[in-house]
C-alpha cells in the first residue's frame, strides 16, 4: 500500500459516530469519550469489531471502498493522563486499534480498497480550541 486509494477519485464509505454509537446503542460507558478504553478486553474488542464490520460489509455490498477510523480520537498523551494511561500503555492502545482493522481489512476486504485511518483527536475539546501544540509537542 504504497500510495492513498482513496485519491483515485472512486466513492469510499466512511465508518461515523464510534462513540455515539457506543454510548446509546450499546450502552457503553466511555471515560471522556474515550472509545479505546474498550481494548482492555476481549468483550470490548469484539463491541468495537460488531461497530465495524457493518460500515465494511455495506461498502461491499455497493461495491466502493471504505475507510475505518481508529478508536483512538482519544488515546494521546494529555487525554491518556487523564484517564490513568501511561504512555506505554498508550501506545500498546494506539497499535492495538490499528491492529484491529488490519485484521478485519485482511478477512473482510473485497476488491475494493479498505483504508485505515489512524485518528489523531484534539488535544483538549474538540469543538473549543485551547491550547495550541508547538511542532516538537506534536
Amino acid at each position: 500500500r504504497g500510495a492513498l486509494p482513496s485519491l483515485s477519485g472512486d466513492l469510499y464509505l466512511t465508518d461515523g459516530g464510534i462513540e455515539t454509537v457506543l454510548i446509546f446503542q450499546e450502552k457503553q460507558d466511555l471515560p471522556h469519550f474515550a472509545a479505546f478504553s474498550l481494548l482492555k478486553t476481549p468483550d470490548g474488542v469484539e463491541l468495537l469489531k460488531k461497530y465495524y464490520t457493518p460500515f465494511i460489509e455495506l461498502a461491499n455490498e455497493k461495491g466502493v471502498g471504505c475507510i475505518l477510523e481508529s478508536a483512538t480520537w482519544r488515546a494521546s498523551l494529555d487525554w491518556g493522563k487523564k484517564l490513568g494511561y501511561s504512555e506505554e500503555e498508550l501506545s500498546i492502545a494506539n497499535q492495538k486499534s490499528i491492529c484491529i482493522l488490519r485484521n478485519l481489512r485482511s478477512t473482510m476486504e473485497k476488491g475494493k480498497p479498505l483504508i485505515i485511518s489512524g485518528c489523531v483527536g484534539p488535544r483538549g475539546d474538540g469543538y473549543v480550541a485551547g491550547e495550541v501544540m508547538t511542532n516538537p509537542d506534536a
